[in-house]
């Protein structure tokens, strides 16, 4: 039986090999991002002269309007897709904490967006730990009117196995348990603040929530255990609805031009830095994959779409625009295969929701392999939430990108901060990037079969809830079975 089993996957292998001969395209694209490359230099110019990219601000107008002008300008087609979103925006934020409210005194904070566009609140602050719903159940009254402490990731000395959640689900069930107020922790050194969403839908969340910095956080936890601890917390912010718009280049495809491999990542970012890591790096990337498919006149089976997605930071908004605009128009149906770059940098090796497309990805690396032994020819089979990938995941679409990379210079510690700026960024692990995500784009859509199809509705319901996806999805609203 073992025998058999292991001349099937020898079988299996030699007919991948057979069928997809993708070498010499490989390595002409190999050869043009190492040579002509613009994502490093056109990240760069972007940082320097339009800045952040928030969308529904001005400078995430320049940005939609730059990338399109880009992608026209390597002789792309080209199109918008408009949307409209609920846009927020910070503008006031003033936190004060001590022993009484006589006694308040400043601590540096960032707003979390979608919080009220008015808050003024004073009020005890407890201690909520990790912020997950065990935290609150032994003694569930005791947040009700008070203000959350929450630690960001999980606290050192937590329990063997004991999972985080996004900060946005973190808020929900503070606000279920009746919280006015949330103060997050944030895990990095040295006082970096991080903003992001506090909010699950994308829409306003009815208590402010902020973050501090973890030397503040730890010691005002430390404080709590001996004394009570007051907040004032005052902010104003902006919410309104704009209208953003995702930015598409299409390569129509030969053979099966309905059928669509989507190659997507955000391209607006936070609005404290210039978001070169997130998304700089991933969305410069994929125009540049753009650039290159055009400038070697690559032919496909399928039709290949870039996407360049606002909307992310503020809840997946592109991305979920993408796919209720294509459900509405019948041809969600369409899309076979998603991948995503989202903080992609370097990548050892591609990833993928579907672990049956283990033969072909790997099959496929080992041709890079021969380009370049710096690719590993990992393979990662897995799911997760919070990324431009997830409205696909959850129409049952497959979903994939890179696998194995590292992010440049450190800057792992500057997501969401203020630090996210250009000089964090590696133009070789940026043309890696390019060059390995372009050869997986091609082959992808040049393959004569792809061996995973879209989800039905209880195997995708199955396939979430081995991926412990059920959980937060509740939190988030989305879980739509019983």
């Amino acid at each position: 039986m073992k025998y058999l089993f292991a001349s099937a996957l020898l079988c299996t292998s030699f007919l991948v090999q057979a069928q997809d001969n993708f070498g010499d395209v490989f390595n002409k694209i190999n050869t043009d991002v190492q040579q002509n490359s613009k994502a490093y230099q056109t990240l760069k110019y972007e940082t320097e002269t339009i800045g952040h990219r928030l969308t529904g601000s001005t400078n995430g107008a320049k940005a939609e309007q730059y990338a399109f002008d880009l992608l026209k300008s390597y002789g792309c087609e080209v199109k918008f897709q408009p949307f409209e979103v609920e846009s927020w925006a910070r503008k006031t934020i003033n936190l004060e904490i001590g022993a009484d409210k006589s006694s308040l005194a400043k601590m540096k904070a960032v707003t979390l967006a979608h919080s009220p566009v008015s808050s003024d609140i004073t009020g005890d602050v407890v201690d909520a730990g990790n912020g997950l719903e065990a935290d609150y159940q032994s003694n569930p009254d005791k947040f009700k009117g008070k203000i959350a402490l929450i630690y960001l990731g999980v606290l050192p000395g937590s329990a063997a196995g004991t999972k985080s959640l996004h900060r946005s689900e973190k808020t929900a069930i503070a606000t279920k348990y009746g919280a006015n107020g949330v103060i997050i922790i944030n895990t990095v050194k040295d006082g970096v603040l991080l903003t992001g969403t506090a909010s699950v839908t994308g829409k306003l969340i009815p208590i402010p929530a902020v973050c501090i910095g973890l030397e503040d956080g730890m010691a005002l936890k430390e404080k709590l255990k001996t004394q009570a601890q007051v907040a004032h917390i005052n902010m104003t912010n902006f919410s309104g609805l704009i209208k953003a718009r995702n930015v598409i280049a299409t390569f129509k495809g030969t053979e099966m031009p309905k059928d669509k491999i989507v190659v997507g990542g955000h391209l607006d970012s936070w609005d404290l830095a210039t978001g070169a890591i997130d998304n700089g790096i991933g969305s410069f990337a994929i125009m540049d994959m753009a650039r290159t498919f055009k400038k070697l006149n690559l032919k496909t089976k399928r039709t290949v779409e870039f996407v360049l997605f606002m909307g992310e930071e503020q809840g997946l908004l592109g991305s979920k625009a993408y796919v209720e605009q294509a459900k509405k128009a019948g041809n969600i149906g369409q899309v076979k295969f998603m991948l995503n770059y989202d903080m992609t940098n370097d990548p050892k090796g591609f990833s993928t929701s579907r672990a049956e497309m283990k033969e072909l990805f790997t099959a496929w690396g080992a041709d890079i392999v021969k380009i370049d032994t710096g690719f590993k020819n990992l393979f990662n089979a897995g799911a997760g939430l919070h990324s431009d990938h997830q409205p696909f995941m959850l129409a049952g679409i497959p979903t994939g990108g890179g696998a194995g990379g590292k992010l440049p210079n450190n800057s792992g510690p500057f997501y969401h901060s203020d630090g996210d700026s250009f000089k964090l960024v590696d133009e070789q692990g940026l043309k890696n990037t390019v060059r390995y995500s372009a050869m997986l784009t091609y082959a992808l859509a040049n393959t004569p079969k792809i061996p995973v199809g879209v989800q039905g509705e209880e195997e995708l319901r199955a396939f979430l809830e081995a991926q412990n996806l059920k959980e937060p999805l509740t939190i988030a609203g989305e879980w739509r079975w019983k």
